[in-house]
């Protein structure tokens, strides 16, 4: 990490008798955290779901199903759910910037390596140690700003860590897509890892030290207690189950779209398909738009809204003509975001102890959601097409609407 970015940024975040306080929006303390947590996103999503451009890849050339190719987005988020709580320990004890630190750059060098995996057993094997190692930048991200951002400016800070996760989220895509049709998919993959790298070492140059973390000894009684105190917030319940539908209906829709753009009646090349991503770009706007809004006009209504709003576009896409599912997935795709920044920042918000451990709660369900509804969605798909991924990701949006409901009618904000 740079001493000098580190050094200058929390003098400037200090009153004059040396206390430090939280970074305001417009502050350069604030432009750097939220600059270096945007290159984090980048890495993030980059590494995380670059391979989801290349399930057909992966199902052509290994000659595997596409549920099974689709396993190698699932292995990843699954571990990297289950290695949330421990890595927001691990931060509890060792700082919030070591841990993401060595989160980026262990996840990196395993990226580097799984081009050379030579079957799908041992490519899912790696996309599993990954998702462990990349466990560290998301479940200390949201703690570290909850600590560093001044309250009111939270929600805006977390809708430009969320925008990042976007860029990374279409960058991963698009890269692989455009470098497999004139190579092979360990090319693509190469090409998306040497990228992730470049966005880590930014991250790692540019992120500013902790003022308000305070190491604390963390035994397994001690972080059990937290997390069922947290469970036993009928809000962040709420909040937990949210991310859960979300990411899960999410990632399902994009694991399958490259499938249905592919076959009939459209029949686009992988290089057309992969443009579709360019549609990331209504979540980067909607992101960081609803986590300012949402201080301004409070969390219920901009929460609300945005799921309405994905879930309209769900129904959009399942009509066989193009321009109207291109329509369908920017809205899908923009309201998703926009949700997942309200929710994120609420979180922060209503934990105002144990930080570390809700936001893993938050993102544990987060992750979970897609593995688990990203593997149930390839069932669908096998069993009825486009027309059963859309059916089961609209169950689950109806599901998510009657918890944003329960949200607008809470007391917290």
């Amino acid at each position: 990490m740079s001493t000098g970015s580190i050094s200058g940024t929390s003098a400037r975040a200090t009153h004059r008798a040396g206390t430090p306080i939280p970074h305001e929006r417009r502050s350069r303390g604030y432009r750097t955290i939220t600059l270096s947590l945007f290159a984090a996103g980048l890495t993030t999503f980059i590494s995380m779901y670059s391979a989801q451009a290349l399930l057909p890849a992966y199902a052509d050339g290994f000659h595997v199903s596409p549920a099974v190719s689709a396993l190698s987005v699932s292995v990843t988020t699954g571990l990297l759910a289950l290695a949330i709580v421990p890595a927001s320990v691990l931060s509890e004890r060792y700082g919030r910037t070591r841990v993401m630190v060595l989160s980026a750059l262990v996840a990196c060098a395993v990226g580097l390596l799984l081009p050379l995996s030579p079957n799908i057993g041992l490519l899912l094997a790696g996309r599993a140690i990954q998702g462990v190692a990349l466990a560290g930048i998301p479940a200390v991200a949201m703690a570290y700003l909850a600590e560093e951002v001044h309250p009111k400016d939270l929600g805006a800070a977390m809708g430009r860590y969320v925008a990042g996760t976007t860029i990374g989220g279409l960058v991963g895509r698009l890269v692989p897509s455009a470098v497999v049709d004139v190579g092979s998919w360990r090319w693509a993959m190469e090409a998306s890892a040497v990228l992730a790298l470049v966005f880590a070492v930014v991250m790692i140059r540019t992120l500013p030290a902790s003022q308000f973390f305070r190491p604390q000894r963390a035994n397994p009684g001690t972080v059990l207690a937290n997390v069922v105190t947290h469970l036993r917030d009928p809000s962040l319940r709420t909040l937990f189950a949210l991310g859960f539908i979300l990411m899960g209906g999410f990632v399902s829709v994009y694991n399958f779209l490259g499938f249905r753009l592919s076959a009939a009646p459209f029949g686009l090349p992988e290089s057309v398909v992969g443009l579709v991503f360019l549609l990331y770009l209504a979540g980067t706007y909607t992101s960081a738009a609803a986590g300012a809004l949402s201080d301004r006009i409070g969390r219920r209504r901009v929460l609300l809204g945005a799921v309405g709003a994905t879930a309209v576009g769900l129904a959009l896409t399942v009509p066989d003509s193009l321009p109207v599912v291109l329509l369908g997935m920017a809205l899908f795709t923009g309201g998703f975001f926009g949700a997942h920044s309200v929710a994120g920042g609420w979180v922060g918000r209503l934990a105002t102890e144990h930080r570390a451990e809700a936001s893993a709660l938050y993102l544990l369900a987060y992750y979970l959601g897609s593995s688990v509804a990203g593997a149930a969605a390839g069932v669908a798909y096998a069993a009825a097409g486009w027309v059963g991924t859309a059916g089961f990701v609209g169950a689950l949006l109806v599901i998510a609407i009657v918890l944003s409901v329960v949200m607008f009618r809470s007391n917290g904000d």
